[in-house]
């Protein structure tokens, strides 16, 4: 399989049947549509017959169609700006019922998660999150909300945790001054990836602290800081990210931590509760 996709295809391109000529360049031109348009539809672009296109993927190197499309949504996926993302999401999803179109897809990619991230990562994740001095967790951009929902519930089981707060790359450093090797950094980024997240992440490695990294594939530029990776599928949903595998895999993080730290976690919630009675946190008349 190509390492650099179009690359490959661009240093071959003499090597083409004419067919294959016109294929090689729609996708070096448009990659960021053709990465997911079917093998049919994407021949229909260029004028040419659905196997020309199957061929042409064995030719470069796959297995067959379904492997280069993947490759290509791979190299196009941090690529994309919103108004692209916009535009081919708007064609993926068409339909007469685009809420069961969005819902399904989201379900789809649950599915893919479960088979996806690591259990054994996953229960080295949770050992040093309480094994950790102090938690440090750091998502920026659309990240930012898994961030602060993580921070929400590990606030209630530890008092340790600290949501480093997305400002600018010389802010976010000097939140991290005090980070050691006792300390756990958990950094969240998915497509596109957050350049501040990839240097906060760089510090504290370099700082000695474990790092939890959660994002989306093992050729994140995450996965090399990482001492465990937790994998989720994320995908593009119109201009906005789709966000609910991996707020399912950090709800699971969620889950686990409660019932490793079940005396202390009822220990808070009871003084919460108390706090939310007083204070009339919640409405009771419905």
């Amino acid at each position: 399989m190509p390492t650099n996709l179009l690359a490959e295809i661009e240093s071959r391109m003499a090597d083409f049947s004419k067919s294959q000529r016109y294929l090689a360049s729609y996708i070096i031109e448009h990659y960021e549509k053709a990465a997911y348009m079917t093998a049919a539809k994407l021949g229909a672009a260029v004028n040419v017959s659905e196997s020309t296109v199957v061929r042409f993927a064995i030719e470069i190197g796959f297995d067959g169609y379904p492997e280069m499309q993947k490759a290509l949504q791979n190299y196009s996926r941090n690529r994309l700006t919103t108004l692209q993302r916009l535009d081919i999401a708007n064609d993926r999803l068409a339909g007469d019922n685009l809420l069961k179109n969005v819902l399904t897809q989201d379900m789809d990619r649950i599915r893919s998660t479960i088979d996806y991230v690591s259990p054994k990562d996953f229960d080295k994740a949770i050992d040093k999150i309480f094994s950790a001095k102090n938690i440090y967790i750091f998502g920026a951009m659309s990240s930012n909300i898994l961030a602060r929902f993580l921070d929400n519930y590990l606030q209630i089981a530890f008092d340790n945790v600290t949501n480093v707060q997305p400002i600018n790359s010389s802010g976010i450093l000097q939140q991290l001054i005090h980070l050691d090797e006792n300390d756990v950094f958990i950094s969240i980024s998915f497509p596109r990836y957050s350049n501040n997240t990839l240097i906060a992440t760089a510090y504290a490695k370099k700082c000695g602290a474990n790092i939890i990294s959660i994002t989306d594939s093992p050729s994140s530029p995450l996965a090399e800081y990482a001492d465990e990776l937790l994998l989720a599928k994320s995908d593009m949903m119109s201009y906005a990210d789709s966000l609910v595998a991996p707020l399912s895999l950090i709800n699971a993080i969620i889950v686990a931590v409660g019932m490793r730290n079940n005396e202390s976690l009822e220990r808070n919630l009871t003084k919460l509760e108390t706090l939310w009675e007083e204070n009339e946190a919640y409405k009771k008349d419905v």
